[in-house]
C-alpha cells in the first residue's frame, strides 16, 4: 500500500510538471463574472459579496490573494440589492469600479440599473464616494428615463470617454426580456453625457435558440490599433453560454453600429467545460502573453453555481484574437510568464 501510494504521489507530480515548468490546473477558484484590471505589475481583482463589493491584490493571475470588502450596499435605495459584476478600473490618479444594483432583492430582476464609485484617495483599498446610478435611456433631459442596464464598462477612444453596456429596449416587469448592446459618450469616467445607441442585438442562428436571447459582459480588448468588443450570450444560466465579437471597423465613428462587424462564436464551451461567457483580460507578468479568464457552470443543470477559469490566447493572422477551445479541469498549464 506504500508503494501504491508513493506512486500515486510521483503521477501526481508529474501532472503537475511540463517540462520542468511551474503550472497549475483550472478551475482556479469559485465565483462569477471574473474581472481583472493590471496596475504597476500588479493585478487588482473585483468582485461581489455579502451585499457589497471586494478589492483584492495580487502579483499573480493563478491566485488573487485576499478580497477585502471596500463597499457595503445602502439599506435602501436604487443600488440596496442584486449587485452584480464589479470592475475597477484606475483613471487619472482614482479607483472606479462600475456596478449593477437593483432596488429590490432576488427576481424578477425588473429593477437593474449601472452606478459608479470612485475612491477618495489613489487607494483601492480606501473610501470610496458613491457618484450614483449612470444615465441609460432615451431622453438625457429625464433623469428618471433611465432604462434597465447591466455589466457597464468604460472605454476611452482616442480622447473621448464612451460607456458600454447591455440593456432592454424598454423597462417590463418581467425579467424574461431580450438584452442588447448599448454605447453613450461620457463627459468623464462618471457621468454619461448622451443617450444611448443600440449596438447590436441578438440575431445570429449562435446567439438564439434558448428560451431568452440576450447579449450581455461586454468587454474591451485593444491591439494593434484594433478595437473588440468581446461579449457573452446565450443564457449565463444555461451550459450553451458563450462569447461573441464586434470589430470597429478602422477609422470608423463607434458611435454608429454599422462601425462595428460582428463575428461568433469566438469562444464557448465544450461536454467537460459547460457554459463558457463574462470574461475579461490581462497581460502576463512580463508582458509577453495574452490570457484570458472567465466563468463556467459546475453542471448541466440551470443555475449559477460557477467557477472561474484562465488561460492564454493568441491572435489570428488577421489580427483578431484567437481564444482556442476552454482547457477541461485537471490539464496542466504552465503558469503565466513571469509568474
Amino acid at each position: 500500500m506504500r508503494s501504491s501510494f508513493i506512486s500515486g504521489v510521483l503521477l501526481l507530480f508529474v501532472s503537475l510538471s511540463v517540462l520542468g515548468q511551474e503550472v497549475f490546473t483550472n478551475p482556479v477558484r469559485d465565483g462569477a463574472d471574473p474581472w481583472v484590471f493590471e496596475k504597476d505589475g500588479e493585478y487588482y481583482y473585483c468582485a461581489s459579496h455579502g451585499g457589497g463589493i471586494t478589492v483584492s491584490k495580487s502579483t499573480k493571475l493563478t491566485d488573487q490573494g485576499e478580497m477585502v470588502q471596500v463597499w457595503k450596499s445602502p439599506e435602501s435605495g436604487w443600488n440596496s440589492a442584486n449587485i452584480w459584476a464589479p470592475e475597477i478600473h484606475h483613471i487619472d490618479g482614482r479607483w472606479f469600479i462600475y456596478y449593477t444594483g437593483g432596488s429590490k432583492p432576488g427576481s424578477p430582476f425588473i429593477h437593474q440599473r449601472s452606478g459608479v464609485l470612485r475612491s477618495t484617495t489613489d487607494d483601492a483599498f480606501g473610501s470610496y464616494e458613491d457618484m450614483g446610478m449612470l444615465y441609460t435611456g432615451d431622453n438625457i433631459q429625464d433623469p428618471h428615463s433611465v432604462v434597465w442596464a447591466i455589466d457597464l464598462t468604460p472605454w476611452h477612444h482616442r480622447g473621448q470617454w464612451y460607456a458600454i453596456w447591455s440593456g432592454w429596449e424598454e423597462n417590463r416587469d418581467t425579467d424574461k426580456t431580450e438584452q442588447h448592446l448599448y454605447i453613450a459618450e461620457m463627459s468623464n469616467p462618471y457621468t454619461i453625457s448622451s443617450n444611448r445607441v443600440k449596438l447590436t442585438s441578438p440575431v445570429e442562428a449562435w446567439e438564439t435558440g434558448g428560451p431568452l436571447d440576450l447579449i450581455e459582459g461586454p468587454q474591451m480588448l485593444e491591439r494593434n490599433g484594433k478595437t473588440f468588443i468581446i461579449y457573452s450570450t446565450r443564457e449565463s444560466w444555461l451550459k450553451e453560454y458563450r462569447l461573441g465579437q464586434l470589430i470597429l471597423r478602422d477609422g470608423s465613428d463607434p458611435l454608429l453600429p454599422e462601425s462595428w462587424e460582428k463575428k461568433g462564436p469566438v469562444f464557448m464551451g465544450t461536454n467537460e467545460v459547460l457554459g463558457a461567457g463574462h470574461c475579461s483580460f490581462a497581460k502576463s507578468p512580463d508582458g509577453t502573453e495574452d490570457w484570458i479568464l472567465y466563468h463556467s457552470k459546475k453542471t448541466e443543470q440551470p443555475g449559477w453555481d460557477r467557477d472561474i477559469r484562465l488561460q492564454p490566447f493568441t491572435w489570428y493572422p488577421d489580427g483578431s484574437p484567437n481564444f482556442g477551445t476552454p482547457l477541461p479541469a485537471g490539464v496542466a498549464i504552465p503558469v503565466p510568464s513571469g509568474e
